[in-house]
């Protein structure tokens, strides 16, 4: 197999990745705003939480300094630029 085809997979990989450790982090919003588990529980929680939400910031941080926006030229060409160039527009 190529280096092309196994980097659709690695991508996916990454996306799922990022969606599993989003949706463990609102199930443990979830649990902590129960109010049903006890201290010990809820401060574990709360750390694995803290951890995860840095780990989802800083993959956000990663996606967005790559994510470039379509800019159709007035010749009917398209260029990219950095996203970052597009907010003062």
């Amino acid at each position: 197999m190529t280096a092309k085809m196994k980097e659709p997979a690695a991508k996916a990989e990454k996306k799922e990745n990022f969606e599993q450790s989003l949706e463990k982090l609102e199930e443990i919003v979830r649990q902590l705003e129960s109010g049903e588990r006890g201290l010990e529980e809820s401060l574990k929680l709360f750390e694995e939480g803290s951890k995860l939400s840095k780990q989802l910031s800083l993959r956000l941080d990663e996606v967005k300094q790559r994510v470039e926006v379509l800019i159709k030229e007035s010749k009917g060409t398209f260029k990219t630029r950095p996203l970052e160039d597009t907010e003062t527009d």
